[in-house]
């Protein structure tokens, strides 16, 4: 069975030697844009003291849906990419998404005595996340099969941020 890179087992490089400087490069700059963007919609609309924080949620939710589908795409369906998942899954999807604020609004939650919110914080969220997961699987897998797409073009050089 290959590696997802598309090399067989066991030929890939040491993981040291694979992490280079423009892979560590798009995952800050993905990194940076992910998580600014996830503070700018918490500034945005954030979740008055003890109320169910929804900002944090639906950006959870929908981190775990796009990471899905992203994987899809890199992994199923486009030709084999260095950067695109440095950039967008590890980085800005890494970032994007929130453990730290979900922890953090569900102290909140417990703090202002309110401990079913908090309860439905954790399990709601984690729920949300694997059902967002499972259709952005669903949604990539959908898209493959409509598309007729394998990795189309596999080996061919498109730029420095395609193998």
């Amino acid at each position: 069975m290959p590696e997802p890179d598309g090399g067989p087992v066991g030929a890939r490089e040491p993981f040291r030697a694979r992490l280079g400087r423009r892979v560590l490069a798009v995952v800050a700059v993905g990194g940076l844009l992910g998580g600014t963007a996830r503070y700018a919609l918490g500034l945005t609309l954030p979740a008055p003291a003890g109320t169910f924080p929804l900002t944090t949620f639906a950006i959870n939710v929908s981190g775990s849906f796009l990471l899905a589908l992203l994987l899809v795409y890199v992994l199923e369906i486009w030709p084999p990419t260095r950067y695109v998942r440095a950039f967008a899954g590890v980085g800005f999807l890494g970032s994007f998404t929130t453990f730290s604020a979900w922890m953090v609004d569900t102290d909140r939650l417990l703090g202002h005595g309110h401990p079913a919110v908090a309860a439905v914080n954790v399990f709601g969220s984690l729920a949300a996340g694997l059902a967002a997961t499972v259709l952005g699987l669903a949604v990539g897998r959908l898209a493959r099969r409509a598309r007729g797409a394998t990795r189309s073009g596999r080996g061919r050089r498109y730029g420095w941020w395609v193998r």
